[in-house]
């Protein structure tokens, strides 16, 4: 199916033959997203990640009918890495519960223009989502219909021209990472929509997410995940010695 997002590439989603699973066992699939899919549909009508993975596991299992899946958490479209399902109706609710209550630890890599006032720190707003336009406002205090977004970033490398931070995600809101950076003038590449002067090719930005620690929902002990950033020369850099 054509994407509707013309700047959304097709050879840039997710299919079952090609889909980049980092772990999977009984009840947990967990995979590194890329910057095109959409982890549930919406209004493009573009085949989301989640119908994705039902495919891929009923082919990789021979599994007749339908396949459970539950949705845990979303990333934006735009940005890639570590999505986690839940593939038993055992787990989803201990997942869904972990999520809400911040029992899990969420760290995320994030290319910027300009560097941070200071080489790290935490910050703390409080957003006001925008359904119409689809973006969050991030204000210094606390306003009508706002919720406290609380995050620590640090700058762990330094490139020829972009900053990368490690940001260290206290809470889950709506845009938050790309709200509170543009904030303090520290917009992500190539996202047009918090101030960013230029679009990447893949219509993607440079937001990923790097790791997730959790505790296993029905084993009960820590299980943590890593997904390598996409292929390209800015990640690359960031990745390399």
């Amino acid at each position: 199916m054509k994407s509707k997002n013309p700047k959304i590439e097709e050879s840039n989603r997710s299919t079952p033959s090609n889909l980049q699973v980092l772990f999977e066992d009984n009840h947990l699939i967990v995979i590194n997203k890329r910057v095109g899919d959409i982890v549930q549909g919406d209004k493009t009508g573009d085949a989301p990640l989640s119908e994705v993975v039902k495919q891929y596991l009923k082919e990789k299992y021979n599994k007749p009918g339908n396949v459970y899946l539950g949705v845990v958490h979303r990333l934006d479209r735009p940005t890639s890495g570590i999505v986690l399902f839940s593939k038993t109706s055992k787990a989803l609710p201990r997942l869904n519960k972990m999520f809400a209550q911040g029992d899990t630890k969420k760290v995320y890599w994030a290319v910027v223009k300009n560097a941070p006032p200071q080489e790290s720190g935490t910050l703390t707003h409080w957003l006001v989502r925008n359904p119409k336009q689809n973006k969050s406002y991030a204000h210094e205090k606390e306003v009508p219909d706002s919720k406290k977004a609380v995050l620590d970033y640090k700058i762990i490398k330094k490139l020829d021209n972009y900053f990368l931070l490690e940001i260290d995600l206290k809470t889950g809101r709506h845009h938050q990472i790309r709200a509170q950076l543009a904030a303090i003038g520290c917009t992500i590449k190539g996202d047009l929509k918090y101030g960013a002067d230029r679009s990447n090719k893949d219509g993607g930005i440079h937001l990923h997410s790097r790791s997730l620690l959790l505790l296993h929902p029905v084993q009960k002990e820590p299980v943590s995940f890593l997904a390598p950033p996409p292929e390209d020369p800015i990640w690359n850099a960031c990745v390399s010695e």
